[in-house]
């Protein structure tokens, strides 16, 4: 074991002479590696992160939920016949109601809408806002966090009660430092009153927010939105019960649904249940061409960093070739040779990497300063790092090590350098 301390020891005394000796050939010969690893590192941190927000986004719709809508997420190829989705009815208010009563492993169903209106306060007013039209249930499939007041009662939801509850900026906009709860305003010229303000959420990777947005009742947006229409993208939701199949949720939301519209056996749904897996397949399609499209990147530039290692190595090799010489007439073993030239070369490969690695930390640290996304760094990613310039040191510097642990010690120590 002493004798390997001893192998270790000199092999990092002997590299860092090197990189202090031939300071500018080395950095230029480390820069393939830091580059490399800084290249496949970054695309791995950036994917992870990405990964990581969209896994967030759609976790908030809830992997135990199914939507009921005209349209499916997953269209497939170029070759769907979308006219074919085009002319399916929008789900309806009255199918709520329905799939509300006879859905036995449903914990909840709610329905929704959407809308733009102007949203008005004495002179204070606000153009083309989003107002959600919901049940009451729907506090119950999604999570509905309020900064103040409170939810719309089944009594207000059944009515279309002219209540709302503002998105957090809607409500900074609007009442600044006033208290909002209580307030009448105006929506499309309608008088409501609010009744709560949601906390801030931020942006989701969908580009989804109710911090610039308004909920209210469903019923009380259907008196200046047409539910019928495209672009009000009604929808009903579908919660699960604690422990249910979710696909046999499906099965039983497809029985109802096709008894609801009166479909034929042979004839094909004219509706669509999306869940939110068939978003997570499509985002890890496009991860993984972006994964391959970062290693090869990377990998060029790795391969050009181990080339420079292999070039120092081969120097340092001829440099200390009367050393070598020396060490062998004195006894020391070919393996000895070999595993101080691999020690160095993976001390060298491994500086590169770390330079990549601070570079990368650099990267993600002012992202986050400017992007209002959270980039992360990740433990893994730091080990794959150091790992892929360990083994690069390995390969880059097996041959000059080979070369070194093969020389003759006399012609060794008689040689020019």
């Amino acid at each position: 074991m002493y004798i390997y301390y001893k192998l270790l020891i000199e092999s990092l005394r002997f590299a860092l002479q090197s990189l202090y000796s031939n300071k500018l050939r080395t950095l230029l010969s480390l820069l393939g590696i830091t580059i490399g690893i800084f290249a496949i590192i970054s695309v791995f941190s950036v994917i992870d992160s990405l990964r990581n927000s969209i896994s967030d986004s759609i976790q908030s719709l809830g992997d135990d939920v199914v939507y009921v809508h005209k349209w499916p997420w997953e269209m497939g190829g170029k070759d769907v016949p979308w006219w074919k989705y085009l002319n399916r009815p929008q789900p309806t208010e009255d199918e709520f109601k329905i799939l509300e009563n006879r859905l036995l492993r449903a914990q909840a169903v709610a329905f929704s809408a959407s809308g733009q209106a102007k949203i008005e306060f004495l002179s204070q007013n606000i153009e083309s806002v989003k107002v959600l039209g919901v049940t009451n249930s729907y506090q119950k499939v999604r999570t509905i966090d309020l900064a103040q007041g409170r939810y719309f009662t089944q009594n207000e939801s059944n009515t279309g009660n002219p209540v709302v509850i503002l998105g957090h900026t809607i409500a900074e906009n609007l009442f600044g430092e006033m208290d909002a709860i209580g307030r009448e305003i105006k929506v499309a010229g309608r008088n409501a009153v609010v009744i709560g303000v949601l906390e801030k959420q931020g942006t989701d990777m969908f580009g989804q927010s109710l911090d610039q947005g308004v909920l209210a009742p469903a019923l009380f947006l259907s008196k200046w939105v047409d539910f019928e229409s495209e672009r009000s993208e009604p929808q009903i939701i579908v919660k699960a019960k604690e422990g249910a199949d979710i696909n046999v949720l499906k099965d039983e939301i497809r029985k109802q649904m096709r008894s609801i519209r009166r479909i034929k056996p042979r004839d094909d749904d004219n509706f669509a249940l999306n869940q939110t897996s068939m978003i997570t397949k499509g985002f890890e399609a496009v991860f993984g061409v972006i994964d391959w499209a970062g290693i090869i990147i990377g990998g060029f530039s790795i391969l050009v960093g181990a080339f420079g290692i292999a070039n120092i190595m081969f120097v340092s090799v001829k440099e200390r070739t009367k050393l070598i010489g020396i060490q062998k007439a004195l006894g020391a073993k070919s393996f000895f040779i070999l595993f101080q030239f691999i020690f160095e070369s993976v001390f060298l490969s491994i500086i590169g990497g770390i330079l990549g690695l601070i570079l990368v930390a650099i990267l993600v640290f002012t992202a986050n300063q400017i992007i209002d996304m959270e980039f992360v760094l990740t433990l893994t990613n730091i080990i794959r790092g150091i790992a892929i310039s360990f083994v690069v040191g390995i390969v880059a510097g097996y041959i000059p090590a080979k070369t070194a642990s093969m020389l003759n010690p006399v012609n060794a120590i008689n040689s020019n350098f």
